[in-house]
């Protein structure tokens, strides 16, 4: 089968993705800095480089001795909310980081490179579900890095003939979650305070409506890019079709937990009031499969997440700015 390299892999849906592409018979290697996964996380079989792809000679070295067929780079740091005020942290992360992927994939004569985007790359939009050809507006540094580095990667494909995919994952949760993270993953989150003996906490009235994504339902899919080729010089939306709102997901996240739903709200911060994405693309491409229901996958991760505890939080070390940032972060 293929050689294939997965930035981010010690994360969350990037060791998924790495776990199911070995399933396939792939080699795998992990590249990762272990900033937002854990070691643990990397699939037994996989080999593991320890660094960032900010570190554009680690990246360069990487790919070169590697020989890879296929790169999935899934390396990021992807707190939405929070990449108002880390400004510079993102765009060197999620921009620079991702440049230096690009490059040493065309250096390195790869065949082909597979892009996690995201559907903050649409931005707040009137017209859902949305589809892959809605005007993208993103409202938010993550969405705008995301954004750019699929514009690079078409110029790329133009010029350097490097052919590209990009899946735009959203709200993904499950297993392997990093649940201390407190500015990201609101499932990962709830279930955390959960455990913590703490009350939900949710920003506003918790009206906003999300579609949750299970990791499996999402993970399977990307792992089938590189023997699809329909798939390559897309863009696709991948996740749930159905949405709740975030009051409704804290109860049924407490049920899941066997607790009672103890929630507590937050002063609104600046996000989309209603997101969700079409599908139609990605079910014609792959083809149409089942998804896991949202009681079943809440219900996955909380026998997951009772076995592992609770993690720690700490604020993010280096905000850039500090106006309009959430009281319940500055603390």
């Amino acid at each position: 089968m293929s050689n294939i390299l997965v930035t981010g892999g010690a994360g969350f849906i990037g060791s998924h993705v790495a776990d199911a592409l070995l399933s396939r018979g792939h080699a795998v290697t992990v590249l990762d800095d272990l900033s937002g996964g854990f070691e643990t996380n990397v699939p037994r079989g996989a080999s593991f480089v320890r660094g960032s792809v900010t570190d554009d000679a680690l990246v360069t070295r990487t790919v070169t001795t590697g020989r890879f067929d296929y790169v999935y780079h899934l390396a990021a740091y992807a707190a939405e909310g929070l990449s108002h005020f880390v400004r510079r942290f993102n765009y060197t992360n999620n921009v620079i980081g991702s440049v230096n992927v690009i490059n040493a994939a065309v250096n390195g004569g790869v065949s082909g490179l597979v892009f996690a985007s995201s559907i903050a790359v649409y931005g707040p939009t009137s017209e859902l579900p949305v589809t892959e050809t809605a005007p993208l507006q993103p409202a938010d540094p993550y969405g705008i890095a995301k954004y750019a580095i699929e514009s690079d990667l078409r110029a790329c494909r133009d010029l350097f003939g490097l052919p590209f995919l990009v899946f735009r994952p959203h709200n993904v949760y499950g297993p392997r979650q990093n649940i201390g993270d407190r500015y990201r993953n609101v499932v990962g989150i709830f279930m955390n305070q959960i455990l913590g003996n703490k009350p939900m906490t949710i920003f506003g009235d918790g009206g906003q409506t999300r579609a949750f994504s299970y990791i499996d339902d999402v993970a399977s899919v990307m792992a089938d890019a590189v023997t699809t080729p329909a798939a390559w010089n897309q863009v696709f939306n991948i996740g749930a079709d159905s949405a709740c709102t975030v009051r409704e997901l804290a109860t049924r996240v407490a049920v899941a937990m066997g607790v009672p739903a103890d929630i507590v709200h937050l002063e609104s911060r600046h996000e989309a009031l209603h997101a969700r994405a079409d599908h139609e693309a990605v079910r014609r491409v792959f083809g149409a499969r089942a998804q896991t229901s949202l009681d079943e996958g809440l219900r996955r991760m909380a026998e997951w997440v009772r076995r592992h505890g609770v993690r720690s939080s700490s604020p993010f070390a280096h905000l850039e700015i500090a106006d309009r940032l959430p009281a319940s972060w500055a603390t």
